[in-house]
């Protein structure tokens, strides 16, 4: 087992790392820009370094100065939580070589499926689902378009080197994809310094469904079964709730089994996530696979009674798996919303001071958060300033009890999108389990839900 981990990240995925090492008994190092100074993950860790102003690109993104200050503090691993560096190979490659241990996979893992291309081929080759588009890039809008008269509109571009609906266009008319091509090339090169785009088939009202692998150094692989991820804005996960009341029993085990065998033809290593679109009709395709820890690995957590972060860390420290797939059972439902520092109507990102600040608690609350009264939500980071999840024994009792705990949430001096949370819990086709990835669309747009939020921002404390 690792003696001392570096935690390459901020915020609320900084502190669970540093709970999960403590439990494990391994020490712990922060890493911090000097507006990060106060933060929370750099007051409980074991030690911390600062590795400079706040751009992320001279700080939290900067490998020279990570890697100095793993060696300056001897440590022997580096978590690189989510975002970031988290899916950078060149990252997880230098770690090899400089012989500390990067907490994921491989670099070849990390490499292959962070070309969407890459990873498709990969995932055909592997026998998974594909919805039917172009084999590799395309190299323009006269191509894309061959392509999407094959496969039929309407058709979605993606940015093969993309991620969180950057350089992405949905195109519905042919006259249209030159317009959208020219976009969505623009939009990767500004995001990720690659412009190349693939094309593929559009479906109308997907489910968002993503199955959570773990896997050891020896070959050994399970799931834990699926999250629902479909409450999203502009592709940013929202609300993420497990288990599906989309799968069946039956889609449950097919899914995780094609997953598993998957995983085992490639050689994954580490926890990871295969994303996969739903269509109305039950038919599943992969989208595209995350090789690092998820945002919302509370709700599998809190379902399986499985510690996702320490499992990454003794996967990495080489211990095989201790568990088979007849041992993993899902039990009760978990829900979890995101808590953002942003206008609950426009989502434009509010940092500021918060001047008051009480978490909810009581029976299945769970709140990971790195916020606190007197804290600054900075502007330099993502919006993210809490995650709220609960647990239950159903899915109907989940949800009164997250209403609950949202109506209990205190955070004065900024605006977050928690009345956005409390509306979107009371719409109907929530409650029924009936929406797909337009929901949140669909609910700013009716009368009722606009009611709903206005209703919300009145009575959020």
């Amino acid at each position: 087992m690792f003696k001392k981990v570096l935690i390459a990240n901020r915020g609320e995925i900084a502190l669970r790392v540093i709970r999960a090492c403590r439990e494990l008994g391994i020490a712990t190092v922060a890493v911090h820009s000097t507006a990060d100074a106060n933060a929370l993950h750099v007051r409980f860790a074991d030690e911390s370094v600062c590795i400079g102003p706040p751009p992320s690109k001279e700080s939290y993104l900067n490998i020279p100065q990570l890697l100095s200050a793993a060696e300056i503090t001897r440590a022997d691993a580096i978590h690189p939580g989510y975002g970031f560096l988290s899916e950078n190979a060149e990252f997880a490659k230098v770690c090899q070589d400089c012989k500390i241990h990067f907490i994921g996979p491989r670099p070849e893992m990390i490499r292959l499926m962070g070309n969407k291309v890459r990873a498709r081929q990969a995932a055909r080759e592997a026998n998974l689902p594909l919805l039917p588009g172009s084999p590799s890039t395309v190299k323009d809008a006269r191509e894309a378009e061959a392509f999407a008269k094959e496969i039929g509109f309407p058709v979605i571009l993606k940015a093969a080197a993309g991620g969180g609906g950057k350089g992405m266009k949905i195109v519905r008319e042919p006259g249209a994809l030159a317009q959208a091509f020219a976009t969505a090339a623009a939009e990767a090169v500004a995001s990720f310094g690659n412009g190349d785009l693939y094309i593929e088939r559009y479906v109308e009202k997907p489910r968002h469904i993503e199955i959570q692998v773990v896997a050891d150094e020896h070959g050994r692989v399970i799931h834990l079964g699926e999250r629902e991820c479909s409450v999203q804005r502009r592709h940013q996960k929202l609300i993420e709730e497990s288990p599906s009341v989309a799968l069946t029993p039956e889609l449950r085990q097919q899914m995780g089994e094609v997953s598993v065998r998957a995983m085992e033809k490639l050689g994954y290593n580490n926890v990871g996530t295969i994303e996969y679109l739903l269509d109305e009709n039950g038919r599943f395709y992969f989208m595209e696979m995350n090789t690092r820890i998820q945002v919302e690995h509370p709700v599998t957590e809190l379902v399986t009674g499985i510690d996702l972060v320490r499992e990454q860390i003794k996967l990495s420290a080489g211990e095989p798996l201790q568990r088979t797939q007849d041992d993993i059972q899902m039990r009760g439902h978990a829900i979890e919303c995101r808590v953002n520092a942003e206008d609950p109507v426009t989502f434009a990102p509010w940092p500021g001071k918060i001047t008051a600040y009480s978490a909810p608690g009581g029976y299945g609350v769970r709140v990971d958060s790195s916020a606190y009264e007197n804290y600054t939500v900075l502007p330099y980071y993502d919006s993210l300033m809490a995650k709220l999840i609960v647990y239950a024994e159903d899915r109907p009792t989940a949800i009164r009890r997250m209403q609950r705990a949202l109506g209990e949430y205190v955070v004065q001096g900024i605006r977050t999108n928690i009345p956005f949370h409390r509306a979107a819990l009371a719409d109907e086709s929530f409650i029924e389990g009936n929406y797909d990835t337009r929901f949140v669309e669909r609910l700013l747009a009716s009368e009722t839900g606009t009611k709903r939020l206005r209703k919300a921002i009145e009575e959020t404390p």
